[in-house]
């Protein structure tokens, strides 16, 4: 299908006026269309026996995955075979340690407290392959932003894509007598969504997405098992290695609850659906929680610690003779003043309290 406003430009040109109407945007100024999401990617491939690739296709076109499963997949980083590269496996930048010299716990630690924080609704697209039979390569991905800006924000939240019925969730199932976890790939579009939300963008949504692309398992139930059972065995190794090199105890709450559970199959003997568990990813339970105030007292540290830094500096340069000539010309005193009033400001409980909805900082570095 060709893209409507290539056919028929006079239609995307009364779309762009009309937006000028509705928000009462003067011709001389812009019209903005700022970008509210971030759908990560997702690269599949089909088993390739010959050369022992497995399959990880297992993914339909639109998934969302609550924070618990989101974070299992970004901790282990699994990715497909690409048809750029010679292998498939736990990638992406936690796991290249040349380039990166903090402890993993420490970036996944920032970033956990910032998705809690920030409410981040994450959904995610295919590329590469939707089940063995389905190619799809990049074009899937580019296309996903022309559907999702076309939703209205209160319309692709996750809250009233569950309650239109839009979504559905996978859930662990028995296979061969061997419990499967499927409900980590979390939930996934179907033909309500594709009638619904497609249709705003194809005019007949089924023959892109037709229901083998929407569940992957019906073109192969035991290719998808084994996607599904690759996923979990690349979550654990990866897991694993959290505890072999100890940095595990330096992972706030929910994610060391997340570790073990990938790890051993559960923490403290509950599962990743356990209302305990679910809890622990909630903006409420971070705020109440002692290990969040924690962070923003090391925070309040560090930049009262920085302000002394540089009022000691500022200081010790004035005090030179040498620098008296480019004192006014640097406007030090004034600098210094700022300085001053800064560390003040940083001393009182006032700033405690207005870190608190930032992520703070991270306990393992507090020196």
């Amino acid at each position: 299908q060709a893209r409507p406003e290539f056919n028929n430009p006079a239609d995307g040109y009364l779309a762009h006026v009309g937006i000028r109407f509705a928000r009462k945007i003067p011709l001389d100024k812009p019209t903005l269309f700022p970008i509210d999401d971030v759908l990560p990617g997702r690269r599949n491939n089909p088993p390739d026996k010959d050369r022992g690739i497995r399959p990880l296709s297992v993914y339909a076109p639109i998934h969302y995955q609550e924070l618990p499963e989101l974070f299992m997949d970004f901790i282990c980083s699994l990715t497909g075979k690409s048809p750029s590269t010679t292998g498939a496996g736990s990638e992406g930048a936690l796991t290249k340690g040349p380039f990166n010299m903090l402890v993993p716990t420490s970036d996944l630690n920032n970033a956990l407290v910032s998705y809690i924080l920030t409410g981040y609704n994450a959904f995610s697209s295919a590329a590469g392959h939707i089940g063995p039979e389905y190619r799809f390569d990049h074009d899937l991905s580019i296309l996903i932003p022309e559907i999702w800006c076309r939703l209205d924000p209160d319309e692709k939240t996750p809250e009233n894509l569950l309650k239109e019925g839009v979504l559905e969730k996978l859930d662990d199932f028995e296979y061969e007598g061997e419990k499967i976890h499927a409900s980590r790939l979390g939930y996934r579009i179907n033909e309500a969504f594709a009638f619904k939300y497609l249709g705003r963008v194809f005019e007949e949504p089924m023959s892109i997405f037709p229901k083998e692309v929407l569940r992957p398992e019906e073109q192969s139930m035991e290719d998808f098992v084994d996607g599904v059972k690759n996923i979990c065995e690349a979550q654990q190794r990866v897991a694993l290695q959290y505890f072999e090199e100890g940095s595990v105890e330096s992972a706030i709450p929910p994610l060391k609850a997340l570790l073990h559970i990938m790890a051993h199959g559960h923490y403290e003997g509950k599962s990743v659906g356990d209302p305990d568990i679910r809890k622990m990813f909630t903006r409420e339970y971070l705020l109440s929680s002692k290990w969040y105030r924690e962070r923003l007292k090391i925070k309040q540290r560090k930049d009262i610690e920085l302000w002394k830094r540089k009022i000691d500096y500022l200081e010790e340069f004035m005090a030179q003779e040498i620098n008296q000539p480019v004192t006014a010309q640097l406007s030090l005193e004034k600098r210094l003043r700022h300085a001053r009033e800064a560390l003040k400001r940083a001393e009182s409980p006032q700033y405690l309290k207005s870190l608190e909805g930032t992520i703070g900082a991270d306990p393992l570095f507090t020196g």
